[in-house]
């Protein structure tokens, strides 16, 4: 996300507010920076998460702003969601990177205390904070010492680590999340599930379609963007204060079997050519994460199963290619 992206944006409001999920009560008043984004898209349709009329497209740097923009929304709880969430381009642009992401947490912190907020933040990070793990570490618990090994995933951690350290001081209540990996329709073709499925979409069924990928023998946990969403429903309404939480499926994929997932659904085989171009210099091997923590703190359990994830992804893909 860029840092002058809209933060709580007035086209995201739906028409007729979303009923709340996971437990969230009707007199929380939830808003969500990067309400425009592939996640809060989905924050604003599953719990109801609402914007601020007349923000526009102020920085996520612009306390002045921000704090305005609380003040009128008067939020009892929000999910900071902004952020500049690739890795690749965190080594295109660290500065803008480290801007958007740690200065961007800071100015939403004290933006909030000014404000006069006193209800409870979700600061939503990454499980790239964890860096590359031995395989007798897996499935990677929140007690597991962070490693972070390119600059997006040290932006996030230090965004984490802030959050938790002002927070308290600034009067209101934090949580932080080590979101793992998090699929859905409506994803940018920049990661790794919607740039398959864009590639397979358009090739006809029984056809042989040659899919340009990365390492395609890595392993990641996927878990659909609805349960994500949810699971953050559920932090804000269950979760303890200044805890942090895996967010993940517990579940070890890798890329290969998601390309060939894919193919199958869509009637053809997949030629998987390596790209080296796409390869990220310091990638990990494995991840896994366990969810044991938010399950027992909240009682979420994930709904979705890969496959139909997958598919609706493909869908999603097909419907562009035809029209």
């Amino acid at each position: 996300m860029s840092p002058h992206a809209d933060l709580i944006a007035p086209s995201a409001v739906p028409s007729r507010r979303a009923e709340p999920r996971e437990g969230l009560e009707l007199r929380t008043t939830l808003v969500a920076t990067g309400s425009t984004g592939f996640v809060g898209r989905w924050a604003v349709e599953r719990l109801g998460a609402i914007g601020v009329e007349g923000l526009g497209a102020a920085a996520i740097t612009d306390v002045a702003a921000l704090r305005k923009a609380f003040e009128a929304a008067r939020p009892t709880a929000v999910l900071h969601l902004a952020a500049q969430s690739s890795v690749s381009a965190s080594y295109d642009d660290p500065a803008g990177t480290v801007a958007t992401n740690v200065q961007g947490t800071v100015s939403v912190l004290i933006a909030l205390r000014d404000a006069g907020f006193k209800g409870r933040l979700l600061c939503v990070g990454t499980a790239e904070a964890y860096g590359s793990v031995a395989p007798d570490a897996l499935p990677i618990r929140e007690d597991l010492p962070p490693n972070p090994g390119n600059p997006y995933a040290v932006s996030k951690l230090a965004a984490e680590r802030l959050a938790l350290m002002l927070a308290p001081r600034f009067g209101f209540e934090v949580l932080v999340t080590r979101s793992f990996n998090h699929i859905g329709p409506g994803q940018d073709a920049r990661f790794v599930v919607p740039a398959a499925a864009r590639q397979i979409a358009g090739a006809v069924r029984g056809a042989t379609v040659s899919v340009r990928m990365g390492d395609v023998d890595t392993t990641r946990d996927f878990l659909d963007v609805r349960d994500v969403v949810d699971a953050y429903g559920a932090l804000l309404e269950r979760g303890r204060a200044g805890e942090v939480y895996n967010v993940c499926s517990g579940a070890e994929r890798s890329i290969r079997s998601v390309v060939e997932t894919l193919a199958a659904q869509a009637g053809v085989v997949a030629r998987i050519e390596v790209d080296t171009a796409k390869a990220r210099p310091g990638e990990h091997r494995r991840a896994c994460g366990d969810p044991g923590k938010l399950i027992a703190h909240t009682g979420w359990a994930p709904r979705f199963a890969i496959e139909d994830t997958l598919r609706a992804v493909l869908d999603e893909w097909r419907q562009r290619s035809h029209g």
